[in-house]
């Protein structure tokens, strides 16, 4: 089925590609695309509970935003479990990794509040349980309406299936904290069709999720960004001379890269609420290089698009690699084309020596970037570790033209506001 984009004022383009020419041009340790070393004596936030992907309140511009001199973050968080004999060890003591590894399938959407844009305080679940349709809550946007508090949550409802939702509620503040009401009625949006986007009968491994909404600078519209695969069978995918780009010889070889179908995906509102949505042809295609181009989200600067997502190196396909982090392209306009940062895409990625320290980073217009703490060794060997499931270090980052560097790093989940806004 072919987008009708017409009657929306928009003409995709072609989807721009990130080409396995492009991925052989990642260079991991590179001092200005590396995020520092994360000390194993990090600062947990909350020792009751884990939290990872991090969803700052923002509004549809992309502004961090506080409220009444409150900031919030949503964070994906999942209770730890010290004393579950399931995740005990045959000595009795607490296999957290295990606990970690399974957080996944209880996810659910809580919100923290701060006076300083860090040392953040527990608010609690976003939504009652049972409100929410499916099992597990999974990563999308926090978006900030309007001066009376009003927000819409829009986030992914998983399993069964994936299927992109919004909630509206309100938030309150008093002089002493931040709550969360309403939040009651979840709205399913879209869900993968199989003819633009993979869906779960193609490929059990597809990913569907991540819902990022904005308002485009240029022409106002309300878009909306999100994670996809591209539609197809698993393993019916061609990487052709295109997917390969400009590979020098010996480089030809695609091995079984043919399951990596990576896709940062667009739709565009029907309406100005934003409960009526249209997918349209994604913006960028990985076939070939990567499967997963988790949490796209743009920052506009210079008149130019600078589209982010996040990826593993376990996702890479066969014959190009690289680390755990960010990656980012750039765009004159929003249907681009879109060509890689740094000529690889690689814009913030873990150091070799610690390639599990942080992940689902978000790049803000301030130029601020916040991620997770996934694991850190404790030794030389790297074979001890420490979990985090807590913030880790924020890092500055600088965009200039077609570069990114790093430039800076702040204290653990430092996400200052860039604008505050008074409820009435």
């Amino acid at each position: 089925m072919k987008a009708n984009t017409e009657k929306f004022g928009v003409t995709p383009n072609q989807p721009s590609l990130w080409t396995r020419a492009d991925a052989l041009k990642v260079r991991a340790d590179d001092p200005t695309t590396t995020q520092p070393l994360v000390s194993a004596d990090f600062p947990v936030l909350n020792n009751d509970v884990f939290i990872w992907d991090t969803m700052p309140l923002r509004d549809l511009d992309g502004n961090v935003t506080s409220v009444d001199g409150w900031s919030v973050i949503f964070t994906l968080t999942a209770d730890r479990h010290p004393n579950d004999p399931q995740y005990l060890d045959e000595d009795g003591n607490y296999d957290i990794l295990r606990d970690w590894n399974d957080r996944h399938g209880r996810a659910k959407m809580y919100y923290w509040f701060s006076r300083t844009g860090k040392n953040w305080e527990f608010g609690g679940r976003v939504m009652a349980e049972g409100v929410s349709p499916t099992a597990r809550e999974w990563a999308g946007t926090p978006i900030l309406l309007n001066d009376r508090g009003e927000v819409d949550l829009y986030y992914t409802a998983v399993t069964p299936g994936a299927t992109i939702v919004k909630v509206r509620g309100r938030v309150v503040t008093t002089e002493h904290g931040v709550s969360m009401v309403g939040f009651e009625k979840v709205k399913p949006l879209f869900e993968a069709d199989g003819k633009m986007y993979q869906t779960e009968a193609q490929n059990a491994f597809w990913g569907f999720r991540d819902p990022w909404p904005f308002r485009d600078p240029n022409d106002g519209k309300l878009y909306m960004l999100f994670e996809g695969n591209v539609a197809g069978e698993r393993g019916s995918h061609k990487v052709g001379e295109a997917e390969i780009g400009d590979v020098p010889p010996g480089y030809e070889d695609v091995g079984n890269s043919r399951y990596q179908t990576a896709c940062v995906g667009i739709a565009v509102a029907r309406d100005a609420d934003g409960d009526d949505w249209e997918m349209l042809p994604p913006l960028l295609t990985a076939v070939g290089v990567n499967d997963q181009t988790e949490r796209p989200h743009f920052v506009f600067q210079d008149g130019k698009y600078y589209l982010f997502t996040i990826s593993h190196t376990f996702t890479y396909g066969d014959g190009v690699t690289g680390p755990d982090g960010v990656y980012g392209f750039v765009a004159d306009s929003l249907f681009g084309p879109y060509v890689p940062l740094n000529g690889s895409g690689l814009v913030l990625g873990n150091p070799s020596s610690q390639p599990f320290q942080t992940y689902s980073h978000y790049v803000m217009p301030n130029g601020l970037v916040t991620s997770f703490i996934d694991s850190v060794p404790t030794d030389e060997t790297g074979t001890q570790n420490r979990v985090g499931g807590t913030e880790a270090p924020t890092v500055g980052m600088k965009i200039k033209g077609q570069q990114t560097f790093v430039v800076a790093e702040y204290d653990y989940g430092y996400i200052p506001p860039m604008l505050d806004v008074t409820l009435k």
